[in-house]
């Protein structure tokens, strides 16, 4: 009698939950779809930053190109439930040569960002990518046809001037081969993105996650053969973690590809530097230099800027 009733309050917690769930999933889509693909950027802009503080950690301790290849590969274990669920026929892509194209491209972006990822601190590895939405909205612009008005320039200009304080002086010196490599990584990203983007107008965003993760593991193998070495049940465990954080992380940023311009959901990246600022200080005990703190208020202030005015925008 006594299961029964536990059994009883079990099911409606799970329906009071499933209830609230609906009305947030209601009210959130009422929202303009600049708003929604802002905090869908947001979110991924968060989950990337707790994935990057356990994969500086994880890289510390294999090799790069190991771990490139096994974070994408725990992304495939996590996400083959939900595969297997709803039917490989259901996540067969319309535009394999894109999926593979995409993958190939985003494959040598990672092979730059996790060679220099284990030599340089979290705050100024998310800086160096906040060059990422100059390239992404040029691009936007010429392949799009995305309008780039002038606010979306001037907050982009303010957000490069905010990591130029950053990232400049720390390009002499022993690390500064590594900020360039970093910075390297920066345009092919942006590229795979705007493959992404194209790929948003034709594939559902869970197929174009799943086969990121079968593309990027099958072009990682080669690389990742050339230093291997066995990890130890909790690395196993933190990539595992890394692949459910990483797929849910591309969930969000495919979304906000999904339902707004890129080039509008790409200002609010910047507070990515107030992530890893913090998770870089708790984890390796990195504190953020005067210039990263001033790069930050720089480059938070045209976010928070720019999301008024796109919000405003669409409402009028």
């Amino acid at each position: 009698m006594e299961t029964s009733s536990e059994d009883s309050a079990r099911r409606a917690k799970r329906a009071l939950l499933v209830r609230h769930a609906s009305v947030v999933h209601r009210r959130a889509s009422r929202l303009p779809p600049v708003v929604r693909g802002l905090m869908w950027s947001a979110a991924a802009g968060l989950l990337f930053s707790i994935l990057n503080t356990v994969m500086r950690k994880l890289a510390m301790e294999l090799s790069a190109f190991e771990t490139q290849f096994l974070r994408y590969v725990a992304s495939l274990v996590v996400m083959l439930p939900l595969v297997a669920h709803a039917g490989l026929s259901s996540y067969m892509p319309k535009n394999v040569i894109g999926q593979f194209t995409r993958g190939g491209v985003h494959t040598i972006g990672l092979v730059l960002w996790f060679w220099a990822l284990p030599y340089i601190g979290l705050a100024d590895t998310t800086a160096i990518a906040f060059t990422g939405p100059i390239f992404i909205m040029i691009g936007a612009s010429w392949f799009f046809g995305e309008k780039m008005r002038w606010d979306r320039w001037v907050a982009a200009l303010f957000g490069i001037a905010g990591v130029a304080i950053v990232v400049a002086p720390k390009l002499g010196g022993e690390g500064g081969i590594y900020n360039l490599v970093m910075l390297a990584s920066v345009p092919v990203f942006a590229a795979s993105f705007l493959i992404t983007k194209a790929l948003t107008r034709h594939e559902r965003t869970t197929v174009i996650v799943v086969w990121q993760s079968i593309t990027i593991s099958i072009f990682s193998l080669p690389l990742a053969l050339l230093a291997w070495q066995w990890p130890t049940a909790w690395q196993w465990i933190a990539f595992l973690f890394c692949g459910l954080i990483g797929a849910a992380g591309h969930y969000c940023l495919t979304q906000s590809f999904g339902v707004a311009d890129i080039s509008a959901t790409q200002s609010v990246k910047f507070l990515d530097l107030v992530w890893a600022s913090i998770m870089g200080f708790l984890v390796f005990s990195d504190i953020p230099s005067q210039s990263t703190i001033i790069g930050g208020i720089v480059i938070s202030a045209s976010t928070i800027w720019i999301a008024r005015r796109e919000a405003r925008s669409r409402i009028r």
